[in-house]
């Protein structure tokens, strides 16, 4: 069962809405200190507890709880253990920590939705770039892959200091041609 459920975890890691830069394939492996796995149709769901912890091509996660979907094929009437053909859906929560090249994700609800290339993380959600010394914080934050796009509800960034744009409080501000006419004098 376990290299069918890596398999698994291997398409999070080549197709999960954080990947950028294509990298040279890792093995990606799962531990945690329990992993209930059963089919319902012609689905395959897995429920991971416990210090859960995911590693693969330019990806870790952390967290305290993991449940995924992934869709399956069958196999033919003898297969006990179907085969996994295409991860689905993704839901950890609990101090869960997501980090891909130079960004961390932490927040307590993470959603992976690798379909609709899109991350949706929730409960006191920050994202951290080192890359590019910025931290965005919200209530909410979408990250969508195919878009090359992040909207955060409520936002809060924080990034490297603006250098000094020139502005001397004790000079005149140069003209800029929309400046009213003077009044004239009586």
């Amino acid at each position: 069962m376990r290299p069918r459920f890596l398999l698994l975890l291997l398409c999070l890691a080549t197709a999960g809405p954080l990947a950028r830069a294509a990298l040279e394939p890792q093995e990606t492996t799962l531990t945690c200190d329990h992993m209930d796995m059963w089919s319902e149709g012609e689905e395959t769901k897995a429920i991971c507890t416990g210090k859960v912890t995911v590693t693969g091509t330019n990806l870790r996660i952390l967290c305290d709880r993991l449940e995924l979907t992934a869709s399956r094929l069958t196999g033919g009437d003898k297969a006990s253990v179907p085969t996994l053909e295409k991860f689905r859906y993704l839901l950890a929560t609990g101090n869960v920590s997501i980090t891909q090249g130079s960004r961390t994700a932490t927040c307590g609800r993470a959603e992976v939705l690798p379909r609709e290339e899109k991350l949706i993380l929730t409960d006191q959600p920050v994202v951290i770039d080192r890359a590019t010394n910025f931290v965005s914080a919200g209530e909410k934050i979408t990250m969508l892959r195919g878009q090359e796009r992040v909207e955060v509800e409520k936002p809060r960034l924080t990034g490297p200091p603006i250098r000094d744009l020139g502005f001397d409080r004790n000079s005149t501000p140069p003209a800029t041609g929309h400046e009213p006419a003077p009044t004239p004098k009586p």
